[in-house]
C-alpha cells in the first residue's frame, strides 16, 4: 500500500476509533467497560494519591482529608467499587475552598474517575482520616 494511501486509511479510521472512547454520556474512560464481579482495588490510597497529585492545582496543605473504604454501588448501570473523599484545599489564588466531597469510581481494580459531585454515590459512607492527602508535596 502507498504511503499515502496508508494516511488516508488512517484519517478515515482514527476518528471512528476516537468516538468509540465516549462512553454514552460522552464522557471518556480509559478503562473498557467491565461489568459481573468486580475485584476489589487492593491500591485505591496509593491510586488516590497520584490521582490527586495531579487533579488538585496546589497538592500541598490539603486540610481535612477523610476517606472511606470502597464499597460496591451500581455505576451507570454496573457493579463498580466506589471510595469517597472528602477534602478542603487551595484554589488559584492560594486561598482555601469549602470542603469538597467526592466519589470515585474502580474499575477491574484501578481508579477509573472522578465524580464531582459524590453527594449520592456517597451517601451513607464512612470515613476514616486521610493523613497522606494532607501531607502530599508536589
Amino acid at each position: 500500500m502507498s504511503l499515502k494511501k496508508s494516511a488516508r486509511v488512517i484519517a478515515i479510521i482514527l476518528p471512528i476509533g476516537l468516538c468509540a472512547c465516549g462512553g454514552p454520556s460522552g464522557n471518556i474512560s480509559f478503562i473498557e467497560s467491565a461489568s459481573g464481579n468486580q475485584p476489589f482495588p487492593t491500591n485505591y490510597r496509593t491510586d488516590l494519591l497520584a490521582f490527586m497529585r495531579t487533579y488538585l492545582n496546589d497538592p500541598v496543605g490539603v486540610r481535612g482529608a477523610s476517606i472511606s473504604e470502597p464499597v460496591q454501588r451500581t455505576v451507570g448501570g454496573s457493579p463498580r467499587y466506589v471510595s469517597c473523599i472528602r477534602y478542603s484545599a487551595k484554589d488559584f489564588n492560594g486561598r482555601y475552598t469549602p470542603q469538597q466531597e467526592r466519589g470515585v469510581a474502580f474499575v477491574d481494580g484501578r481508579l477509573d474517575r472522578v465524580v464531582e459531585n459524590g453527594a449520592e454515590l456517597c451517601a451513607g459512607a464512612t470515613y476514616v482520616a486521610f493523613p497522606e492527602l494532607e501531607k502530599m508535596s508536589r
